[in-house]
């Protein structure tokens, strides 16, 4: 449990305990409607002065759904597809076939674990190079058959090993990109918990980026920032604040294109209305994607327009 949420699990509890009463005994009712009246504007309160890294942390919760959550709710059916044709099969993604919304599409996704053993074996969601090889696979494939990709994005980035950087980690992930600026077929991706520097972009090059109300999408991490920066990791929260890392800085920037509410309290709170609300933005950008006849240069378009500045100097800047 984090730190902000402690006094509203407390009430929590104190509702679950009420509802329990009120069910038998109808006076209960009275007291109950005022402590969920309590609850709703204490999270409001909590949730709506969140900071950047408190946003971080939320992020990171480790009740928080994972790519492997959202899979099993948004597919009828899923077939996991293994192996990058050439070294192994990478655990720290999951790349298969779905069937959603009654039609088929590919998915590829980072797989962390809810427990320290799967953690470690899926490495926190660091691909190595075969784990993107295996994703760019996916991707040709999905181009051959004209099939719509769907990518989950949950990492910290790439794995910085030294085995890693033996197999061609940047080359693996520039593949990955320069495929998926190939394909003929419209590309949404959703960063679900974190999107982190480079292992996150190699599968974000869509033509709708979307992100959830508490994920992060960022260059760097704060603390490997406030390493870099300041040489002391424990300045990450100051780090978090000027990477401009949260959704709503995002699409003031226009680095992602929308946010998909998961709720005030978070996808770890209410996953079931989190998960309807992910279907629907997912199915709202397929739908908006249908109508675009050329999805390469629509997608070539979108990131060119990445990072625009003004030569002009105000005129209050020029010295006299």
């Amino acid at each position: 449990m984090l730190p902000f949420e402690e006094p509203l699990a407390a009430l929590r509890s104190q509702v679950a305990s009420l509802r329990a009463l009120s069910a038998e005994e109808p006076e209960w009712n009275a007291p109950l409607a005022e402590l969920e009246a309590r609850l709703d504007a204490l999270t409001h309160e909590v949730y709506g002065a969140l900071s950047a890294w408190e946003k971080v942390l939320l992020c990171r919760h480790p009740q928080r759904p994972t790519t492997m959550d959202y899979i099993a709710g948004l597919f009828d059916e899923f077939i996991e597809l293994h192996g990058d044709r050439a070294f192994a099969d990478d655990r720290a993604i999951v790349t298969g076939l779905g069937r959603f919304g009654g039609r088929s599409i590919v998915v590829a996704g980072h797989r962390k674990g809810r427990n320290a053993r799967e953690n470690a074996e899926r490495h926190f969601g660091m691909a190595h190079p075969e784990g993107y090889r295996k994703a760019a696979r996916l991707f040709d494939l999905a181009d051959r058959f004209c099939l719509p990709i769907l990518t989950l994005i949950d990492t910290p980035g790439a794995y910085p090993g030294i085995g890693a950087e033996e197999r061609g980690q940047s080359e693996a992930i520039a593949e990955c990109i320069a495929t998926l600026t190939r394909v003929r077929v419209p590309v949404v991706c959703v960063i679900v918990g974190e999107g982190g520097s480079g292992g996150a972009l190699a599968l974000a090059l869509a033509n709708r980026v979307l992100m959830q109300t508490y994920a992060t999408y960022s260059v760097i991490s704060p603390e490997g920032c406030a390493s870099i920066l300041w040489r002391n990791a424990k300045l990450a929260p100051r780090a978090a604040e000027q990477l401009r890392l949260t959704a709503p800085e995002l699409v003031r920037l226009g680095i992602v294109d929308g946010i998909v509410d998961e709720t005030i309290s978070g996808a770890h709170i209410e996953r079931a209305r989190a998960l309807q609300l992910l279907r629907e933005a997912i199915e709202n950008a397929l739908g908006a994607l249908a109508d675009i006849s050329d999805l390469r240069a629509h997608r070539y378009g979108r990131f060119r327009a990445l990072g625009a500045f003004s030569t002009r100097v105000p005129s209050s800047a020029v010295q006299k």
